[in-house]
């Protein structure tokens, strides 16, 4: 049996580089034969946290691709790190919530497996250096929208899904 995979793209499609995996799941769905793949689910999503968490619970194994911006002095726009889910956890523990009344990720992926929840057990992480995430643009910058295709093809590529 197929693993029931999740392909979720985050971000804010109008802010600049911040849509990147918004954009990189619209194009996978375009490309991606869903017929013969009725395993999988391609979606977006622009929170984290416990939301985020929600629409994970019963996958087997999630393919996620969002912004990285971690450290102003190397950051290079346009570069794609591919990291698993301790990789994640080691680089930022509880970075990125969203607000007091919420959590990171890996704290409410950490929660859910205590309560008992089926979290996925495979996390394959696309993560794009950005450059602007706080301007009003549907259009990225030249770095990151030259490594859209780039990250569509990783994915195709390492998970060997049948195209249209």
């Amino acid at each position: 049996m197929d693993k029931k995979t999740l392909i979720i793209g985050l971000g804010n499609p109008i802010l600049t580089d911040d849509g990147v995996g918004v954009k990189v799941a619209r194009e996978l769905e375009g490309l991606i034969n869903l017929n013969a793949h009725p395993e999988l689910t391609i979606t977006e999503a622009s929170a984290g946290g416990l939301r985020l968490m929600e629409a994970l619970l019963g996958y087997d194994r999630v393919i996620l691709i969002d912004a990285f911006y971690l450290n102003p002095e190397t950051n290079t726009p346009g570069k794609i790190h591919h990291l698993s889910l301790d990789d994640l956890r080691s680089i930022s523990p509880t970075q990125h919530s969203t607000s007091a009344h919420d959590t990171s990720l890996i704290t409410a992926l950490d929660a859910a497996e205590k309560m008992g929840y089926h979290i996925p057990g495979e996390f394959s992480i696309y993560a794009v250096e950005v450059e602007n995430i706080l301007e009003f643009s549907e259009t990225p910058t030249p770095a990151v929208a030259k490594a859209i295709p780039v990250v569509v093809s990783q994915i195709l590529e390492e998970f060997s899904f049948s195209t249209r």
